[in-house]
């Protein structure tokens, strides 16, 4: 398989583990604090997307400099990439939101 799917999937799978991941242990701490889980649940998975996006890619700063140093130079190809990385991290995050909401909600869309 090659770098850049190995990347792309590996960002995917660890912005979605990190929203599924933090949502569940937050319903968990939700039961230990008597508070609604499934609501706690529902927040932290909006609150966290944002975080498990930058973290999949490696930090917020970094990517940006990928594309700036490169845009600017006429080099696209490093550009391409990094926004791809940056969209399959996005659905991954957003893909553990919705799963949680699913959950949650038992099935209502």
């Amino acid at each position: 398989m090659s770098t850049f799917i190995s990347k792309a999937l590996l960002d995917f799978f660890i912005a979605f583990g990190i929203v599924l991941g933090g949502s569940l242990l937050g319903g968990i701490g939700a039961v230990v604090s008597l508070q609604p889980p499934t609501q706690t649940m529902l927040d932290v998975s909006d609150r966290i997307k944002i975080w498990a996006l930058a973290a999949a890619i490696g930090g917020t700063i970094d990517p940006m400099r990928v594309i700036e140093s490169n845009f600017f130079d006429g080099n696209l190809s490093p550009v391409i990439k990094q926004i791809l990385f940056l969209l399959f991290a996005f659905i991954g995050a957003h893909l553990g939101s919705e799963l949680v909401k699913w959950v949650c909600g038992g099935g209502k869309g």
